[in-house]
């Protein structure tokens, strides 16, 4: 009979204590986290019971990782939840002329939805899947609305809603929604356009999710307002966003100070910057988890403090469209609550935070700028204050039972000093061993509860290049796939 973690059963949560142990346990203690060398954990039901030295009491099994790190589960408050298309626009630059802004000429002949419901239902759970499978207990999905219709709908995110409760995962939710987007013209100037109408229809839409499904799967699903960027929101629908995050006790999402074109649009329509504009409205406060940042002024830094706006960074996406932030170390300094988030696949928050120290020392010019276990303390805690999860984000008696093993012996990996050091300088999602959310095992080398994770990757490549045939429609001047998307290098 199989013993240790192998008894247990995938995708359930084991009946009475179940002790945790390892090289490597990171607890938390007096407002932070705290390693103990073969630290145990005990967890019972949805909760941690005990995490610290041996434990005094009685357990019903005993489960002894041996070189690994026992950690809390990490918050990705920006996770994709679809098939990654910037992938497609890596090296094919620039990417608006490649489907990232719909051309007039596809808008005046009527977008439509370029995934069917069933679609848009698997990738959903895939991206879900593929979370879990790097350590990710807690996620706020994003997807893009460059292939939808207009925005996401209700159906979507109730399949999400089943799909996170059936593979245990816990996640914030809310189909985006939005009131114009940007348009390219045939001499390639960018316009927007708006539809005020729709976007309170989205908002309608996902206050009716919220109040039916929050709370659902033992309190997995929870609520949250998605407006989809700051440039695409009106000032109406921006007022009345805030106002029902308030009334449901929800956090909102907003993209902003992400990008050029956002902040010359922000210019051109109001005169000011997205934390200005958002000021102004009443808008800006601690419900308020904004991505990425890059492109904010120092005045906007001062303002996310004063207002207790949160920062979700995301550095690996940003350093790959040639922007950083400035700086991590500045901008935590001014007290900024900064978590963090993948924003791409594979969602590797290691690879993140590794991107984000090295941005961060770049940009300060000095290597002592930011360490490993900040950007740790931003994946963890700093999720869990935007939230106002207090239960979240560590492990200690009363926090739920959200747990990441990570194996420190891979043979790619060095000889361990400080585990976190470790795998932030090189480690990686692959050496996820298990992960517990709400103490139900949902991961095991490699293996999520409810999903062939093979065959859902042949699903995905599948459903991709599906996708990518569609491409020449929603791209300025409609060139054939082949001149869209060149490989690196000839295929012969």
């Amino acid at each position: 009979m199989p013993d240790g973690l192998d008894a247990l059963p995938l995708g359930e949560r084991p009946r009475g204590r179940t002790l945790l142990t390892a090289d490597w346990l990171l607890a938390h203690q007096d407002g932070g986290h705290v390693f103990h060398k073969r630290g145990e954990l005990v967890i019972e039901g949805r909760d941690i019971l005990y995490a610290g030295p041996r434990f005094p009491g009685e357990v019903d099994r005993r489960i002894d990782f041996g070189a690994a790190l026992v950690s809390p589960g990490l918050i990705d408050l920006d996770a994709l939840s679809d098939l990654d298309t910037y992938s497609l626009v890596l090296d094919n630059q620039p990417g608006w002329q490649r489907g990232r802004i719909w051309p007039d000429t596809y808008a005046a002949r009527g977008p439509y939805e370029m995934y069917s419901p069933e679609e848009l239902a698997f990738q959903k759970k895939f991206s879900f899947a593929t979370l879990l499978l790097n350590g990710i207990t807690t996620a706020l999905p994003i997807a893009s609305l460059y292939y939808r219709e207009w925005a996401e709908t209700v159906a979507e995110f109730d399949a999400a809603a089943d799909a996170a409760a059936q593979l245990g995962l816990r996640v914030f939710l809310g189909p985006a929604y939005r009131s114009g987007g940007t348009v390219v013209d045939d001499v390639g100037q960018f316009h927007m356009r708006f539809d005020e109408a729709r976007g309170f229809a989205g908002l309608a839409g996902a206050a009716d999710f919220i109040r039916r499904r929050a709370g659902d799967a033992g309190g997995l699903i929870n609520g949250l307002l998605a407006p989809d960027r700051v440039e695409t929101n009106t000032a109406a629908l921006m007022r009345a966003t805030m106002d029902l995050a308030g009334e449901l006790d929800v956090p909102v999402r907003l993209h902003m100070a992400q990008g050029k074109l956002e902040t010359d649009t922000m210019a051109r329509l109001h005169g000011c910057t997205a934390a200005e504009w958002l000021v102004g409205l009443g808008a800006f406060n601690r419900r308020l988890i904004a991505p990425h940042g890059t492109h904010a002024t120092e005045t906007d830094l001062d303002l996310y403090a004063t207002h207790g706006v949160t920062l979700a960074h995301s550095p690996l996406v940003s350093a790959r469209m040639g922007s950083v932030l400035k700086s991590f170390a500045s901008i935590r300094a001014r007290g900024v609550n900064i978590g963090m988030a993948t924003d791409t696949a594979p969602p590797d928050m290691w690879m993140n935070m590794l991107s984000g120290l090295i941005a961060c020392r770049i940009a300060e010019g000095r290597p002592d700028a930011a360490f490993s276990a900040q950007f740790f303390e931003a994946a963890t805690l700093g999720g869990a204050r935007a939230l106002n999860r207090p239960d979240l984000g560590r492990l200690q008696a009363g926090a739920k039972a959200d747990i990441a093993v990570f194996r420190l012996d891979d043979p790619h990996m060095v000889p361990t000093v400080d585990p976190i050091t470790t795998l932030v300088l090189g480690g990686n999602g692959k050496v996820t061993e298990a992960v517990f959310v709400d103490g139900r095992l949902s991961m095991r080398r490699g293996q999520v509860a409810g999903m062939d994770m093979a065959a859902a990757r042949a699903q995905a490549q599948a459903q991709f290049e599906g996708l990518v045939a569609k491409y020449p429609d929603r791209s300025w001047k409609h060139p054939p796939v082949d001149q869209l998307f060149r490989p690196a290098f000839p295929i012969l």
